[in-house]
Formats: structure tokens, C-alpha cells, sequence
């Protein structure tokens, strides 16, 4: 298989056949009709199978950008970002390096997650958590390159956030221009955030349901945007209400409605990100935060 950058113009993409674009379902839901509100549910997690929704518009940006070397990123423990880079290098044959959160985890048994990523041929490299805060440190990094026996890797960040992942979901936003007055996508590091909204048209507007806890995102995205076009782009804010205590964290609320929402509507709702957005809509719409007539798409990412 040829190596992802070669002139031969066979592409990543090409390899990894994603299903784009993606399709835009609207569903019929009382808590959102009763407010004059068409609920829209965008499937970026149809796009691929191992690299679901805006994984594989991020990952693919950067493994063109490696031009066939190794990657190396990083994760937690039950990292969605570490599973899809392990996967992408199975499909396209590149070695593959993850750095985890926590070198206590070094000695026990591998989780599912963790598991799938050695499988798919990842490399763990499990990191203590205050030398894993410190990884953006340009002295630390080169130190977990040394450490990791890969400092000839190409470094994706964690989550997969950077200028290329943010000009890749300008796609995102592209696809879904005149199709909806407000777009809502749930927020890890902001970089699906960043690109969509630099690719809707005018009129349009995105809103943010951060799924971590600190009001930090705002300043992220408006940094992506200002790396990846120079400045801020589109018409964009965050609502930080749904976070449900923070990454990772969920309620017995949150489940309920999810799986009231699995059993309306026929989708598997996962819980971290998605079970927060749309939570949060459903509480939008009865404040009367969205306009009669208006058009809601919700970005369904994993």
C-alpha cells in the first residue's frame, strides 16, 4: 500500500472510503415541535466506521501533513481520539504511538479502549498526569519523544485539535450551508467547533454544549480559528450549562433521557458528548431559546 503523501495520487481519504457527505435526517420530536422547531440530526457518525464523525475530519488533514510517518498523539484512559489514530493506522499501515494520561494504569490490565488501540498495532506510552500537562511544553514534548522512541513522529495533539483538523471540519460547515438556521455540536478541545462555523453561510449560527467544565473553550476556539484562518470565523458562542460535572461524567438524569431518546427515535446515543447536546437542546427549546420556524441540526459526532 502506498504511504499517505506519496505523489502518486492515491490520498488517505481515498483509502479510508468515507461516506461524505453526511446524511442530514430530520425526526419528529413533541419537545421540539410544540415550540415551532424542526429538529435536524447531521450523522457525522456514519461518515467511517473506525473513524467515526469528526475524527475522521481532523485525522485525515494530519496523516496527509505526516506524509507516512509514525503518529504520535494523546489520551486518557477511554480516549474516542486514541481509539480512531490506532484504527487510521491499522487501515493505512503507520505506525502508531499513544501517550496516556497516568503512568499508574502502566501495570494493569489494558480496559477495552486502551485494549482495541494495542490491537489495532498502537504503541502505549502511559505518562505520570503532571508531566502530562505539561505535554505542549516544547521541552517536555521532546522529552516524551525521547521516552516514547519516536521522535521522528508527526504529533497530533490531543483530540485531535490543530489548524489542519480545523480547516478539515470546514467541511462540516460547507455541507451544511441553507440547511439549518442554528447547528449544535458538542465541544471536547473546540476544533469541530472552530471549522464548522467557518464554513456556514450567512445567517447561520453554531452552538457549542461543551462536555468539560472551566470556561476555557472560548478563548481555544477563537485560538484555532486565528492559527487556521487568521482570525475569528462565522457567528458562534457556547452554552456551558450541560456538562454534567465535567468529562467523563454523566447523570442517572442524563442516561434516563438518552435512552428515552434511543427508544423515540431508533439512534444509539452515546453518552459523553452526544446525550449532552441533545439534553441540552431539548432544555433550549423549552426556554425559547431557538425561533419559530427555525431549523436545528444536531452534529451526532460519535
Amino acid at each position: 500500500m502506498p504511504a499517505p503523501g506519496d505523489n502518486d495520487g492515491v490520498t488517505s481519504a481515498d483509502i479510508l472510503k468515507p461516506r461524505l457527505p453526511s446524511p442530514l435526517q430530520e425526526v419528529a420530536d413533541d419537545r421540539f415541535a410544540r415550540h415551532g422547531v424542526r429538529l435536524l440530526l447531521k450523522r457525522d457518525d456514519l461518515i467511517h466506521p473506525d473513524l467515526v464523525g469528526n475524527k475522521w475530519r481532523k485525522l485525515v488533514p494530519n496523516i496527509e501533513a505526516a506524509a507516512g510517518r509514525p503518529l504520535l498523539t494523546f489520551g486518557g484512559a477511554y480516549s474516542n481520539h486514541l481509539r480512531a489514530t490506532a484504527a487510521a493506522g491499522r487501515l493505512l499501515g503507520l505506525p502508531t504511538v499513544g501517550v496516556v494520561r497516568g503512568d499508574e494504569l502502566a501495570g494493569r490490565p489494558l480496559n477495552p479502549s486502551l485494549a482495541r488501540c494495542a490491537a489495532d498495532g498502537m504503541r502505549l506510552h502511559f505518562v505520570d498526569r503532571s508531566t502530562y500537562r505539561r505535554k505542549a511544553e516544547p521541552e517536555t514534548l521532546a522529552g516524551l519523544l525521547r521516552a516514547a522512541g519516536a521522535e521522528d513522529a508527526y504529533v497530533v495533539p490531543e483530540g485531535g485539535s490543530n489548524a489542519a483538523a480545523v480547516r478539515g471540519c470546514r467541511a462540516l460547515g460547507e455541507e451544511l450551508r441553507g440547511r439549518a438556521d442554528v447547528v449544535a455540536v458538542a465541544c471536547g478541545t473546540g476544533g469541530t467547533l472552530a471549522g464548522l462555523a467557518a464554513g456556514l453561510g450567512a445567517g447561520q449560527r453554531v452552538l457549542g454544549v461543551p462536555v468539560l467544565k472551566g470556561g476555557f473553550l472560548d478563548g481555544e476556539i477563537a485560538r484555532l480559528q486565528a492559527e487556521a484562518f487568521g482570525g475569528r470565523r462565522g457567528d458562534w458562542s457556547l452554552d456551558e450549562r450541560f456538562h454534567c460535572g465535567g468529562y467523563g461524567r454523566t447523570t442517572p438524569e442524563l442516561h434516563a433521557f438518552a435512552a428515552d431518546f434511543e427508544a423515540r427515535h431508533g439512534l444509539v446515543v452515546e453518552r459523553l458528548y452526544v446525550a449532552k447536546l441533545l439534553y441540552g437542546l431539548v432544555e433550549l427549546a423549552t426556554e425559547g431559546a431557538f425561533a419559530r420556524g427555525a431549523a436545528v441540526a444536531a452534529v451526532i459526532t460519535a
